[in-house]
């Protein structure tokens, strides 16, 4: 019997689609086994249809409240059951640096692979300091900035991901809006494939931000998308190791501070095609320790 194309299906007892398939409680005591696997779910999902779907009701779900229990127990105390998105977004978000392309979301001259990162810690304390202050009653996650070294005239790259809690009615989505700040004209979120809007373009990223991610200021960019998934790009500043160096390494010192120089510059030309050009700030602090965090294995 040839069963007519479907774009869902119920999976009902009598569901032709099912024969043949393990059921779904098997399924789950197999990937309870193997800890929520995030590579092996993802191979799962790509057998057929009724593995995907039960992957992104079911295993998705169950790997983002074993890596990160009180993230989602936050996500989700304001009542809803599902977060902005769906699960599968969310998982991939855990554990996934998007990266970046030659010309892409961020205009940068560098190609960054996207890749797993297999220690990650989201912080609310972070998330925070990058809102504004008319804003800092919304609940932002955020990563550690993913490091990349050494890009050229881009400088020590940094990639950081989060998301928002309830973010349909966060303040920080009423400011976009109400200063109609537009969609980016090409690119989506990586995670979920919502469009996007640029925080640099709104002016709604505090200079707290770059004390918080150790970044030169005016160096950072971040865009958010409807569900709520934050991605963004900034030029760390280097920190050395002591004050006592040795020639040489002044030598190295002074040539990673022109390289970083560059960097700046082209950072800045991104940013002054938005916004109409800014003033350099002076050097970003050190970062402080952050007492609200969740650090998730993979």
């Amino acid at each position: 019997m040839i069963l007519p194309k479907q774009y869902r299906c119920t999976h009902s007892p009598s569901c032709q689609c099912t024969r043949g398939h393990l059921s779904e409680d098997a399924l789950l005591l197999v990937f309870q086994h193997l800890n929520w696997n995030p590579k092996l779910v993802a191979t799962l999902s790509c057998v057929c249809k009724w593995f995907d779907d039960f992957a992104k009701r079911v295993l998705w779900k169950e790997f983002c409240k074993t890596r990160a229990p009180r993230m989602m127990l936050d996500l989700q105390s304001s009542g809803s059951h599902c977060i902005d998105g769906n699960w599968r977004a969310l998982g991939k978000l855990l554990i996934y640096c998007s990266g970046c392309t030659q010309g892409g979301l961020f205009n940068s001259s560098v190609q960054i692979p996207g890749h797993f990162v297999y220690r990650t810690r989201f912080s609310r304390t972070l998330g925070r300091s990058l809102l504004p202050p008319q804003c800092r009653t919304d609940v932002l996650y955020v990563c550690d900035p993913c490091e990349h070294l050494d890009q050229g005239e881009e400088g020590d790259v940094g990639l950081f991901r989060g998301i928002f809690k309830s973010f349909p009615t966060s303040k920080v989505r009423k400011v976009i809006i109400n200063k109609a700040v537009p969609f980016h004209p090409s690119e989506v979120c990586p995670y979920c494939k919502a469009r996007l809007w640029s925080m640099l373009q709104a002016k709604i990223i505090p200079q707290s931000a770059c004390i918080r991610l150790e970044a030169y200021e005016d160096c950072i960019e971040y865009f958010v998308c409807l569900n709520g998934h934050l991605i963004g790009i900034c030029t760390l500043a280097p920190l050395s190791d002591s004050e006592d160096a040795n020639p040489s390494e002044d030598s190295n010192h002074i040539e990673k501070k022109q390289d970083n120089g560059f960097a700046k510059e082209n950072i800045l030309k991104r940013r002054n095609s938005l916004l109409g050009g800014s003033e350099n700030g002076p050097p970003p602090q050190k970062r402080l320790t952050n007492s609200s965090h969740c650090d998730i294995d993979v």
